[in-house]
């Protein structure tokens, strides 16, 4: 086993022993570690007085510290008068100790990293700090070289200089040390947590160092001296090295980047302590700075407030400086040329700190835009020939350039209002996005609801292109502020307009309120502007307006989430209904009820409480106008219930038993374009109302296959619709005058509606059997005796109209052909007036696709048995439009029918 080469006499000599001083290895040159020649052969080896060499009985393998080895030959063994000697002196110096900056020389030197880490690390622990290991841990240039390629003899750190940079940087937390140590085994788990510690206690030794170092140059310089030059501000304050350091690597910067490559390079010589390739030589922990061209340009970091900024090559009065207006009296003059006391007073002071000392630095380097002897009377005097103006509001402006972002904003806030009433006005929705801009970001709350009082009051009367502009601003301000400042800031400016003499501005209101509706708290939503626009729809006589007030309760209807508003929701939607204006009426079918639907069906009351609440007035005014029938208001209960089709459908969908069926996945039949009514706008189409039409397709094929093959068990959306909703109608109709051309209009396109909507199949199996079951026109049952009473009513024009014409195959016609014959005949032959069929008539003949058929069912008359029916088929002649006459006097048997009708009489 080799012997340790500190094992020698280890009772007197101890290596590590660190009593000694910093200054015992100046003392005693003799004691270096450095490697000299051997006498004998001209190899190198050990000095004589070296403490590593290894004694005269070590073994050959014994471990050196030092990377220089003994002559093979015996004569470095000991043989000889050297060896001799060699032995005497060890012998001699049994007690001397080694130096401690010996030590750390040959660990560096034999690149012993690591070890030399550990020792520095113990020396911080004990309190003492070698300047040697200091000095190396903290220059990462001695942690950079060629990756993989062992450091040459002459880039290795010695007692001389420091080890060259190659081109691949590295520095000691990304170092390798397992490369450079002497175990050739690296991937066990004791040696790999090892160098983990030491990785660890390296990276956090370095960052100490770095903040030492960086503290240290910054504080060089006695303090009292700073102090004095504080105190008197007239002597100038020598140039700290941490200044003189920037201030050079920025020259030798410029030079380099100028092509003044002469000049760098004798510029460097003058400054041998400095590297120049590298900030990090200048404080580790200190930030570049901006190039001497940024510096120029923008004079280091801004100064403290606008009117701090003044222009430095001239000294002047405060009070003639542009955008000093406002001062009450003028501070004494400020010459900021490089060598003023000013100048010294503000480095002295303490504000000129990391940011500031550039620029000061700066211009120290270079003495300026000032070796005129001008009197400062001749200057002010030889200024006052610029023709510039500062003692007005606009020339302070002017002369007040900004210098941050806060200050852009109070200048924005003060010019804005002085700006705005001298834009023509077809061109002010341009100045929207500064008003905004300064609106959301100016800090001052005043200024901030100034700004919005502008917006709102930009234009005096906005044309729609104009309030869309300030409506896409409101929003944008809703979405960057958030619903508290909306609360605060943007609805006071609503509410102050809300009984504005034009209507564009009461328009701009309207329209507001339902486009910030997605950015107010719900409360108020609810509360506050709920209130606003049902005042507005109460007390607004312009028809714009509350159509813009309907709109806009639809867009809050979409986002109410308090169920205790259902009330005032159905009361708003009554209201709306019976305005006098179609603008209004059209906006409630196209956007209120809808929105309105979609609410109540999320509460689970469009079927247990909307709907039969429509039904239920429709009831109450039949019975108060048996003999005077109020046409408006049951067409206004009407044609609520009918908007109401497309989400009652959407609903027997959602619910129904083959919903979770429903898959996306294959192919799709398209939905054919006749399949349902014309929405009267988006928000009434079903397959919005659904989601997609892919998923409406894939549902009503679902839904067909069920009701023809399955039934409706268990689908209790749809069993509502058939046996609650269905007799409820059709016993409506039965009361309903049938001379009322109005009436039996509104209701046969709400069946028309209600029957193309559920569909086809839904027609023929639940809503024509509920209708023949109470007409009972089959054959057998028709009484030439006595009258059908139900004949006589309005159910035969509107099932005839509202639900035999709604499919025109010819199967229905024929259908609707045998029904009207079969009223015909009875009629006749019971002698029971004829409104009812003339009601039918009427309505069909205003379509002409019925005139061929209406003829068909003439015919049949006119030819029939019965002189009672040809009669009554004589009669109808005379409720036929012109353009059917026009039809049947160009037939064959014109003449014909002509006798019939006079026989009749």
């Amino acid at each position: 086993m080799a012997k340790n080469p500190f094992s020698a006499k280890m009772a007197s000599v101890n290596p590590f022993n660190l009593s000694d001083s910093e200054e015992e290895a100046d003392r005693r040159p003799n004691e270096t570690v450095d490697t000299q020649k051997s006498p004998s052969d001209g190899a190198p080896g050990p000095s004589p007085g070296n403490p590593f060499s290894p004694p005269a009985d070590t073994e050959p393998r014994t471990l050196l510290l030092s990377s220089n080895r003994t002559s093979p030959s015996g004569e470095g063994s000991g043989s000889g008068s050297g060896s001799t000697a060699a032995t005497s002196a060890m012998a001699a110096t049994a007690e001397t100790r080694i130096s401690v900056d010996g030590i750390a020389a040959q660990l560096i030197r034999d690149q012993y990293i690591l070890t030399a880490l550990e020792f520095h690390t113990e020396l911080l622990e004990a309190g003492r700090e070698l300047p040697r290991l200091r000095d190396y841990f903290s220059n990462p240039g001695n942690f950079e070289r060629q990756s993989g390629t062992p450091p040459a003899k002459d880039q290795v750190l010695g007692p001389g200089g420091p080890m060259h940079r190659a081109g691949s940087i590295s520095t000691l937390d990304s170092l390798d040390f397992a490369r450079y140590s002497d175990d050739g085994n690296r991937e066990s788990d004791e040696r790999v947590a090892v160098l983990e510690f030491e990785l660890r206690k390296a990276k956090e030794t370095i960052q100490a160092l770095r903040a030492n170092l960086t503290q240290a140059a910054e504080s060089e310089g006695p303090s009292q001296e700073r102090k004095n030059f504080k105190s008197s501000p007239e002597i100038q304050e020598p140039i700290r090295p941490l200044e003189k350091r920037a201030l050079n690597f920025l020259v030798n910067e410029y030079l380099l980047k100028n092509e003044c490559k002469l000049s760098s390079i004798t510029f460097s010589d003058e400054n041998d302590d400095q590297d120049f390739e590298l900030w990090d030589d200048v404080g580790l922990n200190t930030p570049k700075p901006p190039d001497l061209l940024m510096l120029y340009r923008n004079c280091g970091a801004p100064l403290p407030s606008p009117q701090d900024m003044v222009n430095v090559s001239v000294g002047v009065e405060f009070a003639d400086l542009p955008g000093n207006c406002t001062a009450q009296e003028p501070p004494k003059k400020l010459d900021l040329s490089p060598n003023s006391t000013a100048l010294v007073e503000y480095r002295s002071s303490g504000a000129a700190e990391q940011g500031d000392c550039y620029l000061l630095s700066f211009l120290f380097l270079f003495p300026w835009w000032c070796c005129r002897k001008l009197s400062p009377a001749f200057q002010q005097a030889l200024l006052s020939f610029c023709r510039t103006c500062s003692d007005s509001r606009l020339g302070a402006e002017v002369s007040r350039i900004a210098d941050s972002e806060e200050s852009v904003l109070l200048m924005l806030g003060r010019c804005l209002p002085h700006i705005v009433p001298n834009v023509l006005l077809a061109k002010r929705e341009e100045l929207i996005p500064l008003i905004l801009c300064t609106a959301c970001l100016h800090p001052e709350p005043k200024e901030r609801d100034q700004l919005l009082h502008i917006l709102f009051n930009l234009i005096k009367r906005p044309d729609d292109e104009q309030r869309q502009m300030i409506l896409t601003g409101c929003v944008a301000f809703a979405r960057h502020v958030g619903p508290t400042r909306v609360e605060a800031e943007l609805l006071p400016q609503c509410w102050e307009q809300i009984n504005h003499k034009y209507p564009e501005r009461r328009l701009l209101v309207a329209e507001s309120c339902g486009a910030l509706a997605p950015y107010l708290p719900k409360e108020i939503r609810s509360s506050l502007v709920l209130s606003m626009l049902q005042q507005m729809l109460a007390e607004d006589k312009a028809d714009m307006v509350r159509e813009a007030v309907i709109k806009s309760l639809g867009i809050i209807m979409g986002y109410i989430d308090d169920s205790d508003k259902y009330s005032q929701g159905f009361e708003l939607m009554l209201l709306s209904l019976g305005d006098p204006s179609e603008r209004v009426v059209g906006a409630v079918h196209q956007v209120f009820i809808p929105a309105f639907a979609a609410w109540t069906t999320e509460l689970g009351t469009l079927q247990s409480s909307l709907i039969p609440s429509l039904l239920a007035r429709i009831e109450k005014l039949l019975m108060q106008g048996e003999h005077v029938l109020d046409e408006h208001k049951l067409h206004m209960f009407l044609s609520g219930l009918q908007s109401l089709i497309p989400p009652l459908f959407a609903v027997v969908l959602q619910n129904a038993p083959f919903t979770s069926r429903a898959k996306l996945n294959g192919e799709i039949p398209t939905i054919e374009v006749t399949r349902f009514p014309r929405p009267a706008s988006p928000l009434q189409d079903v397959a919005t109302i659904i989601g997609s039409r892919e998923m409406l397709s894939a549902l009503l094929l679902l839904y067909d296959y069920q009701l023809e093959h399955e039934g409706t068990t268990g689908w209790d959306s749809l069993l509502w619709v058939v046996n609650q909703l269905l007799p409820q109608l059709i016993e409506i109709v039965g009361r309903i005058n049938v001379t009322s051309s109005t009436c039996v209009h509104e209701f046969s396109r709400f069946f028309w509606r209600l029957c193309r909507t559920f569909g086809k199949i839904f027609t023929n199996t639940k809503v024509k059997p509920q209708f023949q079951e109470i007409l009972r026109l089959s054959e057998e049952n028709v009484d030439t005796s006595t009258g059908n009473d139900i004949l006589t009513k309005a159910t035969v024009p509107i099932y005839a109209t509202g639900v035999l014409t709604c499919y025109n195959q010819d199967e229905d016609r024929k259908l609707l052909v045998g029904f009207l014959e079969d009223v015909m005949t009875t009629l006749s032959l019971s002698h029971a007036p004829l409104d009812s069929l003339k009601a039918a008539f009427v309505e069909l003949g205003a379509n002409p696709v019925y005139h061929e058929l209406l003829l068909t069912v003439l015919w049949y008359g006119v030819v029939h048995t019965s002189a009672l029916v040809r009669c009554t088929a004589a009669r109808m002649f005379e409720l036929c439009s012109f353009s059917m006459l026009l039809e049947i006097i160009i037939r064959p048997d014109f003449f014909f029918l002509l006798l019939q009708y006079f026989q009749s009489y």
